[in-house]
């Protein structure tokens, strides 16, 4: 998913704003927490609207006071997470691998045996969008063009390459490269100076959606062939996906779903955190999880049966009494 910087200004007054939203009656017995988000633009920044909304609609009873840092995302909440300043955040799967094995952001520091998970979220699939006219159908197709391959530096563009590795397409021979911000790729595409572009996000999409109606056609082409079934098989962070174009996007065309890979959006926490609070935390959002599942498109296919999917740390152990209470993980 890709993540832009805000400013501090905005993201300050965001999290104040949603710390006092409902903030009446407050009991001297209420924890206070903050959700790391991530891109006011993106799905995080909703998703960890809807949890604190729900969280803070009921805190008389579950006895919790829940705020939203817009945030840079998956790497930021995780490092805050750990450095104590966020409670909980949202993570991509493999970022979430990342910090639990020490590498890339945390080669330094080695794994963080701290990091915990709470449960899974929205798929976050890599999305591959091609202008009808360039002919691209395949990933092999790629070869030639010029294709943006999102934002150095944030997790998204790590995944692209190792998508394109495994399909055997060495970005600085075979394509012409570009780093575009994901919600500047479909202007540059209608203009004809881009061919297609990688985004890695949940659908529905308003940038994906903005590509697919533009007055240059485009598509959305699968990712898929056997250097990419290897690569998936070979990562527990990793998921094979399908992407129901026809449900999610009817007003631009009839194409058929379209396979391809992703990541998982995970909430997280650390052992910092008391088993109580990621218990009630737990209760709450699960008790009420179809009022949760509508509070964004992107989480209407979630399902109790994917709490587990992806994860590389450890469940919390207030979550896993949660989730064995209700029947949702055996004894």
């Amino acid at each position: 998913m890709k993540r832009k910087l805000i400013s501090v200004g905005v993201a300050c007054w965001l999290t104040l704003f949603f710390f006092i939203a409902g903030a009446s009656d407050l009991r001297a017995e209420e924890v206070f927490i903050t959700i790391g988000s991530g891109d006011i633009a993106g799905v995080y920044f909703p998703v960890g609207l809807a949890m604190a909304r729900i969280l803070n609609e009921n805190s008389q009873t579950n006895g919790i006071r829940a705020a939203v840092e817009a945030t840079n995302g998956s790497t930021f909440n995780l490092k805050g997470i750990l450095a104590g300043y966020l409670e909980f955040g949202l993570a991509q799967s493999d970022t979430q691998n990342q910090a639990v094995s020490g590498r890339e952001a945390w080669k330094d520091k080695g794994p963080q045996s701290e990091l915990r998970s709470v449960f899974s979220l929205h798929h976050e699939a890599v999305t591959l969008v091609a202008a009808v006219d360039a002919g691209i159908t395949t990933l092999a197709d790629l070869k030639g063009k010029r294709v943006s391959l999102g934002n150095p530096g944030v997790s998204e563009h790590r995944i692209i390459l190792n998508v394109l590795e495994a399909a055997g397409i060495d970005p600085k021979r075979d394509i012409v490269q570009f780093d575009v911000m994901a919600s500047d790729a479909p202007i540059l595409m209608e203009d004809n100076r881009l061919d297609a572009y990688f985004f890695t996000v949940g659908h529905p999409s308003e940038t994906i959606y903005k590509a697919l109606s533009g007055k240059r056609k485009a598509r959305i082409v699968p990712i898929s062939g056997p250097g990419i079934d290897r690569m998936v098989a070979e990562r527990n962070d990793y998921i094979r996906s399908t992407i129901p174009v026809r449900q999610l996007y009817p007003e631009v065309g009839d194409q058929p779903d379209v396979a391809t890979m992703g990541v998982v959006a995970i909430l997280c926490t650390s052992t910092r955190v008391s088993p109580d609070v990621v218990y009630a935390l737990t209760r709450e959002l699960f008790e009420n999880f179809e009022t949760f599942r509508l509070q964004h498109p992107a989480l209407t296919r979630l399902t109790k049966q994917g709490i587990l999917a992806g994860q590389s740390a450890p469940l919390h152990p207030g979550a896993l009494r949660y989730f064995r209470e209700a029947g949702l993980i055996p004894p």
